[in-house]
């Protein structure tokens, strides 16, 4: 089998990974949220429901969907999908689709700055602590770091609040920006700090942590030693030459990791009332809003499962025997002649 062959069928079974594992999340998901506990026309009626008739509250539920057995539902609800309708919000009375458009934007642009600084600052900080290690300096960031990374995400979101909010008025507590300055980019900068400095401090030691352990491994090795030989600097080796060996891992963590940050993303929206799909989500499950959860689930999916391929498809090309492996597997696997 060439390349090419290789290839394509690699493509072909990834695709068709990624549509089951679609299914079978739309599946968990949408069979669990029905059977929760609570009633989903009372997100959609409200009080009304309760001096609803047996026959009205019938029609109602027949009118939404909700009628039948879940299979059913189910059955409906994803032959609806396939055409693009993902069916009507019960809390916003609109097409589950126009709820999440405008707001997809904003976890966008806050996952993506705190997915840059978060790798921009742990590369930074582990080169730093390569290049002291056993240092007192070295020493006190690890203690520090572990520390940070094992406090809560919310406890930390809401003592930010109280003390630059509350206290000091120095930051908003909550938003994406004031209302009426949507285009206002240092306005937006603003409410976005408090989020993303508890995402920061969430994440960086863990990936700091994981690079500067690759940079101390490349450091002991023996062409190191011919660096140190040859006059070079610490500094040096580390910066022109451990670095640039350690590079390809440091973007394979990056691609593995963005399901790590996206969760994050959702918490620090949920603590500080982002509109975003991560504060759409808890607001969805929380009304039994059905439709919005879905399709929230099916888009955060999306993203987690195209991550983990983006991340094998990376691994392979940076690391060529991850290909030696499957290409040697395929010779071993005894071949069916076609009659």
């Amino acid at each position: 089998m060439n390349s090419k062959s290789m290839l394509i069928e690699k493509i072909v079974k990834r695709t068709l990974w990624f549509l089951l594992s679609m299914l079978l999340l739309s599946i968990v998901v949408f069979y669990f949220a029905r059977l929760a506990p609570g009633d989903p026309l009372q997100s959609y009626y409200g009080d009304a429901v309760e001096s609803m008739t047996s026959p009205e509250l019938d029609a109602a539920r027949e009118r939404l969907g909700l009628d039948g057995p879940i299979a059913l539902q189910y059955v409906k609800w994803i032959s609806n999908a396939a055409q693009g309708d993902f069916g009507m919000s019960l809390k916003y009375k609109m097409p589950a689709l126009d709820v999440i458009a405008p707001l997809i934007g904003n976890t966008l642009i806050l996952g993506g700055v705190a997915y840059i600084l978060v790798f921009a600052l742990a590369t930074i900080l582990a080169l730093f602590c390569a290049m002291h290690e056993d240092t007192w300096i070295d020493r006190i960031i690890c203690k520090v770091g572990t520390a940070a990374y094992y406090i809560p995400s919310f406890w930390l979101g809401v003592v930010l609040v109280l003390i630059f909010s509350i206290n000091l008025g120095w930051l908003p507590s909550s938003g994406a920006y004031d209302i009426g300055k949507s285009d206002d980019l240092f306005n937006r900068i603003q409410h976005m700090i408090l989020p993303l400095t508890v995402m920061i401090l969430s994440h960086l030691w863990y990936y700091a942590y994981m690079i500067r352990n690759k940079l101390l491994d490349e450091i002991r090795k023996e062409y190191v030693l011919l660096a140190k030989s040859k006059g070079c600097t610490k500094s040096e080796i580390v910066l022109k030459h451990c670095f640039r060996n350690v590079a390809p891992t440091i973007v394979s963590i990056m691609a593995i990791s963005i399901p790590h940050v996206l969760s994050g993303t959702f918490i620090a929206e949920a603590v500080f009332n982002y509109p975003g799909i991560g504060a759409l989500s808890v607001t969805s499950a929380k009304y039994h809003d059905y439709n919005l959860l879905m399709l929230i689930v099916l888009i955060t999916g999306v993203m987690v499962v195209s991550s983990s391929i983006i991340a094998q498809f990376i691994n392979e090309a940076i690391d060529p025997r991850m290909k030696l492996t499957e290409v040697t597997a395929w010779k071993e696997t005894p071949q069916t002649p076609l009659s």
